[in-house]
C-alpha cells in the first residue's frame, strides 16, 4: 500500500507541497530571466526608498527568523541569462577553494543578525548530528569540469566533478541576478543585500535536509568562502540531474507519464528557497485572491486570520495548468478518459483539494493495475496464435507510438489477451514477443513484430506468431 501511494504521489510532491510546478526540475536551477529583463545591479544604487538600511535589516531579520523556524521544525501559525563566470574561484587549485576556515559571525548594522549563521539543531552541514550531509569546503578542492548550468531569480547553478569522479551541482547567490541587483538598487548596500538573498539559499538548504524523500533533491553539504568582495559567501552542494522537458514527457508512454517518471525512475523537487508552509495572513476574503493569467479565485479568510488552503490551491492549480491538462488524458486508455477528464476539470475549477485529487488518481491507478480498465472484447474474429516458448524474433521490427523503445514497437500489456488485441489493431503486426520485464505497475513488456522469418532461442522470452489461414 505504501509503495502504491508513493508511486502515485511521487509526481505531485512538488505541486502539492513545495511551491510552483515550474520549479520542479531534475537539475538544480530554474527559469532564466525573460528577454529584456535586466539581470545585473544598477551601477549607481540609490539611497533607498523604503526606510534605508533599517528596512534592509528588518528584512534580513525576518528571513533569518524564518530559517530558524524551519531549522527547529516549527513553521509558525497557519501552517536574459547572466554572464558566465567562475563561482567561488572554481579553477582547479584556485585560492577560493583551498582556504576553509571556521565560521565567524559578522554583526550588521541596525540590529540585523550576524553572518554567517551558525548551523543549529536540525541544520545541515558537516558536524551535524544524525546522517546529514558531510561534504564541506575540502570536498571542493581541485574540482574539474566547472560548467554553468543555469540561474533564476536568486541563484546561479554550476556543475562540477569532484576529485573522486562524482558530478555534483553547486548553488550560490547569483551576483548578476535580479534578487541581488534589485536590492542593491533599493538600498545601496551590497553586502547586506547578499545576506538577504543568501538566507533564501540557507532556507532551501535546511528544507532539503529536513524533507528527506526519494523525490526531494539530496543535499550533500555546504561551504562558506570569500567571493568577489563579499566574505563568507554560501555555496550548497547537491546531487545533479537534468531538467524536466514537456516534449520529452509527451513522448513517453502514458503509464510513465502518469507517474511522471523521466530519469532513473525518480522525479526530484529542487527549488525550495521560495517554499513556505505558513498560509497568507488576511483580514477578509479580499486578501485571499489567487491570480493566474487565465482566471482568478477568491478563498475564504479563516477566523484565525489565515487564507484557508491558499498554498494548496495555488499549487494544485499550477499542477492542473502545467501538467494535468497535457499529461493525464493524452494517449490514455479510452476507458479511463472519463475519470481523467473529471480530474482535470475538478482541479481546473479548484473544486477538489489535494486529498480528493490523490484519491481519484489512486482509483485510476487501481483500475489500470488490476486490468479492470480493459473493455470487454469478443473472441470472435480473433486470429489464432502459435505459442513458441523460449524464443524471440531479433529483427522484423516496426515503430509504433507510444513505444518504450525508439526503433521498435515495445508496449506494456496486462495479460496475453491484451497483447493479442494490440497485435490485431496494428495492420503490420504478425507476431509478438513477451519478455520477462515488467513496468512499475507490474505489466509485462511485449515486442510487436511484422513477421517471424527468423526465430532464435531465448529462455527469457516467449514468441506468439499468427497462425496461417
Amino acid at each position: 500500500m505504501r509503495r502504491r501511494r508513493a508511486a502515485v504521489a511521487a509526481g505531485f510532491c512538488a505541486s502539492f507541497l513545495l511551491g510552483s510546478v515550474l520549479n520542479v526540475l531534475f537539475a538544480p536551477g530554474s527559469e532564466p530571466p525573460r528577454p529584456g529583463q535586466s539581470p545585473g545591479p544598477s551601477p549607481d544604487p540609490g539611497p533607498g526608498r523604503r526606510g534605508g538600511r533599517g528596512e534592509l535589516a528588518r528584512q534580513i531579520r525576518a528571513r533569518y527568523e524564518e530559517v530558524q523556524r524551519y531549522s527547529r521544525g516549527g513553521p509558525g501559525p497557519g501552517a536574459g541569462r547572466p554572464e558566465r563566470r567562475r563561482l567561488m574561484d572554481l579553477a582547479p587549485g584556485g585560492p577560493g577553494l583551498q582556504r576553509p576556515r571556521p565560521l565567524r559571525a559578522r554583526p550588521l548594522p541596525d540590529g540585523a543578525p550576524g553572518w554567517p549563521p551558525a548551523p543549529g539543531p536540525g541544520s545541515p552541514g558537516p558536524g551535524s548530528s544524525g546522517p546529514g550531509p558531510r561534504l564541506g569546503c575540502a570536498a571542493l578542492r581541485n574540482v574539474s569540469g566547472a560548467q554553468y548550468v543555469g540561474s533564476g531569480y536568486t541563484k546561479a547553478v554550476y556543475r562540477v566533478r569532484l576529485p573522486g569522479g562524482v558530478a555534483v551541482a553547486l548553488k550560490a547567490v547569483d551576483f548578476s541576478g535580479h534578487d541581488l541587483g534589485s536590492c542593491v538598487r533599493e538600498f545601496g548596500a551590497r553586502r547586506g543585500c547578499y545576506r538577504l538573498a543568501a538566507h533564501k539559499l540557507l532556507k532551501e538548504m535546511v528544507l532539503l535536509e529536513r524533507l528527506r524523500h526519494p523525490n526531494v533533491l539530496q543535499l550533500y553539504g555546504y561551504c562558506y568562502q570569500d567571493s568577489e568582495d563579499i566574505p563568507d559567501t554560501l555555496t550548497t552542494i547537491t546531487e545533479l540531474g537534468a531538467p524536466v522537458e514537456m516534449i520529452q514527457l509527451l513522448q513517453t508512454s502514458w503509464e510513465d507519464r502518469f507517474r511522471f517518471v523521466l530519469v532513473d525512475g525518480e522525479l526530484k523537487v529542487t527549488d525550495l528557497d521560495d517554499a513556505r508552509v505558513e498560509e497568507t495572513p488576511c483580514t477578509g476574503s479580499a486578501d485571499c485572491t489567487l491570480e493566474f493569467p487565465a482566471r482568478n479565485f477568491t478563498l475564504p479568510c479563516s477566523a484565525q486570520g489565515w487564507c484557508e488552503a491558499m498554498n494548496e490551491k495555488r499549487n494544485l492549480y499550477n499542477a492542473y495548468r502545467f501538467f494535468f491538462t497535457y499529461l493525464l488524458p493524452h494517449s490514455a486508455p479510452p476507458s479511463l478518459r472519463p475519470l481523467l477528464d473529471s480530474i482535470v476539470n475538478a482541479t481546473g475549477e479548484l473544486t477538489w483539494g489535494v486529498d480528493e485529487t490523490l484519491a481519484q488518481l489512486e482509483k485510476v491507478l487501481h483500475l489500470y493495475r488490476s486490468g479492470q480498465y480493459l473493455q470487454n472484447s469478443t473472441e470472435a474474429g480473433r486470429a489464432e496464435y502459435q505459442h513458441l516458448p523460449g524464443s524471440t524474433i531479433p529483427q522484423e521490427d516496426y515503430r509504433c507510438w507510444p513505444s518504450y523503445h525508439h526503433g521498435s514497437c515495445l508496449l506494456s500489456v496486462f495479460n496475453l489477451a491484451e497483447a493479442v488485441d494490440i497485435c490485431e489493431s496494428h495492420a503490420q503486426c504478425q507476431a509478438f514477443v513477451v519478455t520477462n520485464q515488467t513496468t512499475w505497475t507490474g505489466r509485462q513488456l511485449v515486442f510487436f513484430k511484422t513477421g517471424w522469418s527468423h526465430v532464435v532461442p531465448d529462455p527469457s522470452k516467449t514468441t506468439y506468431v499468427r497462425a496461417s489461414g
